[in-house]
């Protein structure tokens, strides 16, 4: 008997060796997935995927997260109800998500509003911490008309975010490293204030932001604004 196909049905391709478009892709895509059997130029291509769509997930969690707290935080709410009161309402817009360095989380700028570092957050209470900090910033630049290029102005601030928006509350100094437990929260107030100053431009010397914060802490570490005491 003829084993012959009639001329109308092809032999199907053994897949390992089928050079069809539609094979091709279905290849290109697993290796991508899995990393095997990929050639340097599609090594690079699977890295600059994978790199954006972690940035997309870290932008979509620091997003959720950053409504969150504005509705629901009751120390981000209090503050930001207080800008409103002030006359400097603080739009969502004017909270940013984005990619940072290492060592920093959050950051304030006058003329651009809040910086929330959306792949440097452990949990949501680090981004609460740190977006409370960041509006305190923003009060003192309302109420006190900051100059951020003086020292003792810089100083100030940083004592009082410090202090007041639970960058310094001893959970967070035990991960941290510092176990001390004899004026613990003062000492990392200090410490934090010092380094922020040391970052500011205006700053030559880390004996400089030392002198800086001292010369101010009596006083700002006192001024609780605007709550009755340190949440």
């Amino acid at each position: 008997m003829s084993t012959q196909l009639p001329p109308d049905i092809k032999e199907p391709q053994d897949p390992s060796t089928s050079t069809s478009p539609s094979f091709e892709r279905w290849r290109h895509s697993l290796a991508l997935f899995t990393g095997m059997g990929l050639s340097p130029a599609e090594q690079e291509e699977r890295l600059k995927l994978q790199d954006a769509g972690k940035l997309e997930k870290d932008w979509d969690k620091c997003e959720k997260w950053k409504r969150d707290l504005s509705n629901y935080s009751p120390i981000v709410s209090f503050l930001l109800n207080h800008l409103r009161i002030s006359g400097c309402a603080f739009p969502s817009s004017s909270i940013q998500c984005h990619p940072c360095p290492e060592n920093r989380a959050g950051g304030f700028a006058p003329e651009h509003g809040i910086l929330l570092c959306q792949d440097r957050f452990f949990n949501k209470k680090h981004m609460e911490d740190t977006l409370a900090h960041e509006l305190i910033h923003a009060y003192d630049h309302c109420r006190f008309k900051v100059d951020w290029g003086n020292l003792r102005h810089h100083a100030c601030s940083e004592i009082r975010a410090a202090n007041l928006s639970g960058d310094c509350r001893a959970t967070r100094e035990f991960k941290r490293g510092f176990y001390a437990f004899n004026k613990q929260h003062q000492a990392c107030v200090k410490r934090r204030a010092i380094l922020s100053v040391l970052a500011n431009p205006s700053c030559k010397s880390p004996e400089m932001a030392e002198k800086a914060v001292n010369e101010v802490w009596e006083s700002c570490f006192a001024d609780t604004r605007p709550f009755d005491d340190i949440y």
